[in-house]
């Protein structure tokens, strides 16, 4: 039977990871995940930003509210 984790767990794995981050309101964000708190709030490194008129902004680092995060995925497999 395959072991479960918590989600915070299963972010933690994602540290170093690229993601893909799905914000409330009209933006998405994919970086590397450098950090993350107890609330979600993110840390992410060699960000781009989408919008959805289709517009894109490259930004060295960003800090995303965590109260503000719909969904979040990796885009590459996590680290073990």
């Amino acid at each position: 039977m395959a072991s479960q984790l918590l989600p915070l767990e299963l972010i933690d794995k994602c540290v170093g990871s690229k993601i893909w981050v799905v914000m409330k309101g009209e933006k998405e964000f994919s970086g590397t995940l450098m950090g993350f708190d107890d609330y979600v709030n993110m840390v992410l490194e060699d960000v781009t930003e989408f919008d959805y008129s289709g517009n894109h902004t490259k930004l060295a680092k960003i800090l995303l509210n965590g109260n503000n995060i719909c969904m979040a995925s990796y885009l590459l497999p996590p680290r073990d």
